[in-house]
């Protein structure tokens, strides 16, 4: 699938179907989640602080979320080998999905100019977005601070209707 021309996704929007790889090598598609929210969470590195602590937060709330509906999946630009090793040291209940390609990062523009010890990079920016049961993005968090967030999505999810 060809996402490099398409806009950035905006609230209101059908979220275009997806495929990526997850932590096993298998190809995850968005378009399988229907009838679910799906929580994406983009975060900029595997196994570095704010990442492992968002995502140990995300697993804590994993029968939460599980009971509001809703899945979680982690994306970042790490490949399926580091994600796997990610996934495994801190018992993630949920998949993280490689974009090396950069093709969701592009479509939900999560890829910001960041300032890394006085040198200016191109990077993931801490970013959350909602989908809910029919596909359309409901949803989105931008410039997250890793602690906490993950409470936060879910008590928006708890708060929200069903829509299917």
């Amino acid at each position: 699938m060809q996402l490099k021309s398409q806009q950035p996704l905006q609230v209101g929007s059908v979220v275009p179907s997806l495929a990526l790889q997850d932590s096993q090598g298998l190809e995850q598609n968005l378009a399988h989640f229907h009838g679910k929210k799906v929580v994406l969470y983009f975060y900029p590195k595997d196994d570095t602080p704010g990442c492992t602590l968002e995502g140990q937060q995300f697993t804590q709330l994993g029968s939460e979320f599980k009971k509001a509906n809703a899945i979680v999946l982690g994306i970042s630009r790490d490949s399926v080998k580091s994600h796997d090793k990610f996934k495994c040291k801190y018992n993630f209940n949920f998949e993280l999905l490689s974009d090396n390609q950069e093709q969701a990062c592009q479509l939900f523009d999560v890829i910001k100019e960041k300032n890394m010890y006085g040198k200016k990079v191109m990077g993931i920016e801490r970013s959350t977005f909602v989908i809910d049961e029919k596909g359309l993005l409901i949803k989105e968090y931008r410039k997250v601070t890793a602690d906490g967030h993950a409470a936060q999505v879910l008590a928006d999810i708890k708060s929200m209707k069903k829509t299917t």
